[in-house]
């Protein structure tokens, strides 16, 4: 049996390297400070939710969705490549 443990350390790890290198720059640049922080603000409430709600391994897929449902609900409208850095973002200071 292999451990993957350390290797999904690793991918964390990496994942949070590369969102704070160039997703980050990369939306500030589109939008003023007040909005990130607001739209982080509900992004950060949207994944600590669903992180909750939703429970289990392999369920990542479908709390993004619901993420993206309850964003769109609230009419928060980024750009998809936007609004998943900041929910990967949000996920990895959950972790």
């Amino acid at each position: 049996m292999i451990d993957i443990t350390q290797i999904i350390g690793i991918v964390i790890t990496l994942i949070g390297a590369i969102v704070s290198a160039f997703v980050i720059p990369y939306i500030k640049a589109r939008t003023t400070a007040s909005q990130r922080e607001q739209i982080q603000a509900w992004v950060n409430i949207a994944v600590a939710a669903y992180e909750q709600l939703i429970q289990g391994d392999k369920k990542g897929a479908e709390r993004k969705a619901a993420v993206l449902v309850w964003l769109n609900e609230r009419g928060v409208t980024v750009d998809t490549d936007e609004i998943d850095a900041m929910i990967e973002a949000a996920v990895y200071k959950l972790k």
